[in-house]
């Protein structure tokens, strides 16, 4: 398999999925602005947010897909079935219960990530509200989880990749339809989210169906009975935790932000989805293709296609990852003013969301990396090497928070966030290597400088043009600004490629196949 190929469509899918994120953040920010009631909305979809990346997309797929493309690998697909449903059955249950402990305990849950809120009664309430009726969401969200694990490993990456769309989709019909007849319109987001988590689901069915995938919910005590989900399980304990400590970071991190000036946690909320724009182009992306692809090889005791698998990874993130850094650095405002400028979202909303960004950009390349790194653990099965690295990003994390928070307010918590991931992937990258599952390939050197050389075009062109347009100034001259901004990306994406073209980059030399 074309793993170039692969990761390709997976980001261009999720090329989709960003754009149509970002018409929903641009209409959400013209509708809603950022205000108190917005950060109780924030804080309420943290809540499920977080139990989803607990039990669905950290620790479920981090065990589930290695042990899933094993016994597919060595049992075949009738024992792969059976697999399936099993764990269908054992997720099933598992997050319905806690589906139902969230909504009992909302008002707790929401004073331990956001105990500032309740300076304001009404917003507090909100979010206690708001939390009770997405909390259904994670029941869904790790169904689709489990989807996407049995059809990234039968290499069907469409899918997946394409359903986040949905969410979206439901997001912007809500704001713009259903909002205006609901006397408090910021509901209108709640419903959105139940609604898109249905719709996700609803799509990954015929695709299960297509490979003889579908799982069938069964006895729980058959389920916990197979092997293979006790293995899951086993793998699962150390996993939950590592994604915990990194759910804690955000956990305190919205806390604290919740304590600072009303409109902090959407400012972050903005920067934060603009980050993941990159993040998941390229780190999910090559992370979805690169797990079932490692696994496959460290079944089959192939070391050094092991290695190459994670060099080519690591090879294209430094290729992207960097020059996306530095253009969401350089334009921070630029892409916040044409993007989210307008209605309720002011000139002063874009001066305290830019910074926020400007600090995690700082820390792309460590937020990609760990995606590419931390599977070259996970594919051998061992989850206890990231979890202690985690805990290690998550003291960094909180410590410069003591030093950056008092001197930027919010947009030191997004530079704490950009420390502890380069931190992360610096410890994950040693720590591959000194195992020997890790070995760079010749030519490292000249490859890291020529990049060097691209980048500092690229960084010439986007200064030099980013400081003859006042971008918050031309608020009502949206097509015209936006058109400055797409040429001035343009320009500044051309001179890069140029400059690697000329240094003797090929596409050609990116092609590995698993």
């Amino acid at each position: 398999m074309n793993l170039l190929r692969a990761a390709a469509t997976v980001s261009g899918l999720t090329l989709a999925s960003r754009v149509t994120g970002l018409a929903r953040d641009l209409i959400i920010s013209r509708v809603f602005g950022a205000s108190a009631e917005t950060d109780a909305f924030y804080v309420a979809f943290r809540l499920p947010n977080l139990l989803r990346r607990l039990f669905a997309e950290g620790a479920f797929q981090q065990a589930f897909v290695p042990i899933l493309a094993e016994v597919r690998s060595r049992e075949g697909d009738s024992r792969t079935r059976i697999l399936v449903d099993h764990v269908a059955t054992a997720l099933f249950w598992a997050v319905l219960a806690a589906s139902i402990l969230g909504v009992a305990a909302a008002p707790l849950l929401v004073w331990l990530l956001a105990s500032g809120l309740a300076r304001d009664p009404a917003a507090f309430d909100l979010a206690t509200l708001m939390t009770r009726w997405m909390f259904p969401y994670i029941l869904f969200m790790s169904l689709v989880a489990l989807s996407a694990g049995v059809l990234n490993t039968f290499r069907r990456f469409a899918v997946p990749a394409v359903t986040p769309v949905l969410l979206n989709i439901s997001f912007i019909a809500c704001a713009v339809w259903l909002a205006p007849h609901l006397s408090r319109p910021i509901l209108a987001l709640a419903v959105a989210v139940v609604v898109g988590g249905v719709l996700q689901l609803a799509v990954q069915l015929p695709a299960l169906a297509a490979v003889g995938m579908l799982p069938r919910l069964g006895s729980l005590k058959d389920a916990l009975g197979d092997p293979a989900v006790r293995r899951i399980l086993k793998l699962m304990l150390p996993a939950l935790f590592a994604v915990s400590v990194a759910q804690l970071s955000i956990v305190v991190n919205t806390n604290i932000a919740s304590h600072l000036a009303f409109g902090s946690v959407t400012w972050l909320a903005f920067a934060d989805r603009l980050m993941e724009f990159p993040t998941a182009l390229l780190g999910v992306a090559l992370g979805t293709v690169l797990l079932p692809s490692l696994a496959k090889a460290n079944a089959q005791a192939r070391h050094e296609d092991y290695s190459r698998l994670l060099d080519w990874g690591l090879r294209l993130t430094l290729l992207i990852a960097l020059p996306a850094a530095v253009g969401l650095g350089l334009l921070a405002e630029a892409t916040i003013a044409v993007l989210f400028q307008g209605g309720r979202f002011s000139a002063h909303d874009v001066t305290q969301t830019a910074p926020a960004l400007v600090g995690y950009a700082v820390g792309l390349l460590g937020l990609i990396a760990v995606k590419i790194l931390a599977p070259g653990f996970y594919a051998r099965q061992d989850i206890r090497t990231p979890v202690k690295i985690a805990v290690v990003a998550l003291l960094a994390t909180q410590a410069s928070n003591l030093i950056l928070v008092p001197l930027f307010d919010h947009a030191g918590l997004a530079a704490s966030v950009s420390v502890g991931a380069l931190v992360n992937a610096v410890m994950l990258f040693n720590g591959l290597r000194r195992r020997g599952l890790y070995r760079p390939s010749p030519g490292w050197a000249a490859f890291i400088g020529k990049v060097a050389v691209a980048l500092a075009v690229l960084a010439l062109v986007l200064w030099l043009g980013n400081r003859q347009v006042d971008w918050t100034g031309m608020q009502q001259q949206w097509p015209l600004r936006a058109a400055l901004l797409a040429g001035l990306i343009g320009g500044g994406a051309a001179a890069y490629g140029a400059v690697l073209l000329l240094l003797g980059f090929r596409p050609r030399d990116f092609v590995a196949r698993a």
